[in-house]
């Protein structure tokens, strides 16, 4: 690669993994992705690259970058997000650590490696200029509501987009989506002694939770699983309701989650739902779809072609459980694939990528840009 080697991938991905980007939606106090995001544009700028930090709110950013085609060449964008979750132990705080191939640190797994990488392959294309154009956007708020790549999705036109989440140097082309639920029993408050007079909301919420379960158990069943992404599931995640022990409840709020497969629509989740929800009120709070990129897309071909060259063995086409950016991309109408490196520990207290699966995911980036773009 041009100008790129493994030192580079250590040091500029140390230097990120410094800069505190901990998405202040999730903690409060969190420093937000600006300080990263200036970081990023001007690195970028210094190597010839056409960067802008578009800081859309305090503390909040989103980097676009070009790097401008000769002209003739369809256009791709490389995309990763600035921010993180919480900080937690020394292995997941803002003092990199390498012990052997890996880098430990905050958001060195997730994602700041795959920020790296498209870092280095826009400096690298810098150089070679190839027919097309190169975008790349480094973006905010992914761990909480996507608000960076919201934005991005309304206003940057691509003929395809990479989307850098960690795959271990496997091509994806699906995910789950999501559909968050309330559901609600209603009650009568009234002293305990007094069964004549209350009505028990939490009680009232047992059988609609018995349901739930018998629907997660029919989804995982029922034949319909994906073949790259197995069965749909739905789950309870937090229930509130009463006052004090010695009040009947008059309220009682479950919010569920519902994972949902290519083809399903929050619509259609919200109804399945209320239509087992008994006593309970149902109401959909938010939702994200899921990504299915047919396996016929120029980027698919390109991409696995070229990850299978740089390691020597075939590329894994994927599903992955968790959801990504991609979704909003692809419903945009840009054809989306999830691709990045090894590591572990996303979220968790001890957090690590592999330095060598950074410098593949350059290298493989780099020779799918030019691919895909055109180039010398």
């Amino acid at each position: 690669m041009t100008g790129t080697d493994h030192t580079a991938v250590e040091e500029l991905l140390s230097r990120l993994v410094e800069i505190e980007s901990v998405n202040p939606t999730l903690v409060g106090g969190g420093a937000g992705e600006a300080e990263l995001g200036r970081y990023v544009a001007e690195w970028l700028e210094q190597r010839g690259v056409d960067a802008t930090c578009d800081e859309f709110a305090e503390g909040r950013a989103n980097v676009v970058a070009h790097v401008r085609g000769s002209g003739g060449g369809r256009s791709l964008m490389l995309n990763a997000h600035l921010d993180t979750v919480g900080l937690g132990g020394p292995d997941a705080a803002l003092t990199p650590r390498v012990e052997g191939r890996r880098l430990h640190g905050r958001g060195a797994y997730d994602m700041k490696g795959s920020l790296a990488a498209i870092m280095l392959v826009a400096a690298a294309a810098a150089e070679l200029r190839f027919a097309g154009d190169l975008v790349v956007t480094a973006v905010a708020d992914e761990e909480a509501f996507s608000a960076g790549s919201e934005r991005i999705a309304a206003t940057v036109a691509v003929d395809a987009a990479i989307v850098t989440e960690p795959t271990e140097l496997r091509v994806a082309v699906a995910h789950k989506g999501f559909v968050w639920l309330e559901l609600e029993t209603r009650g009568r408050a009234a002293h305990g002694s007094r069964y004549d007079v209350g009505v028990d909301a939490i009680a009232r919420m047992g059988p609609t939770l018995t349901a739930l379960g018998a629907l997660d158990a029919r989804l995982r069943a029922n034949g319909r699983a994906h073949p790259l992404l197995g069965g749909a599931s739905v789950h309870a995640s937090l229930i509130d309701g009463g006052q004090e022990l010695s009040t009947y409840p008059d309220s009682c709020v479950l919010k569920a989650e519902r994972r949902t497969l290519p083809g399903e629509t929050a619509r259609a989740v919200e109804d399945e739902v209320r239509a087992i929800a008994g006593d309970a009120t149902v109401r959909a709070l938010f939702a994200r779809d899921p990504l299915e990129t047919p396996l016929d897309e120029p980027i698919v071909s390109l991409l696995t072609a070229e990850a299978a060259r740089s390691t020597g063995r075939d590329a894994e086409i994927v599903g992955v459980p968790f959801w990504t950016d991609a979704a909003l991309f692809a419903a945009a109408g840009i054809p989306t694939v999830v691709f990045g490196p090894s590591g572990d520990g996303a979220h968790a207290d001890a957090e690590w990528v592999d330095l060598d699966a950074v410098h593949a995911t350059t290298e493989i980036l780099l020779a799918t840009t030019r691919a895909f773009c055109g180039g010398r």
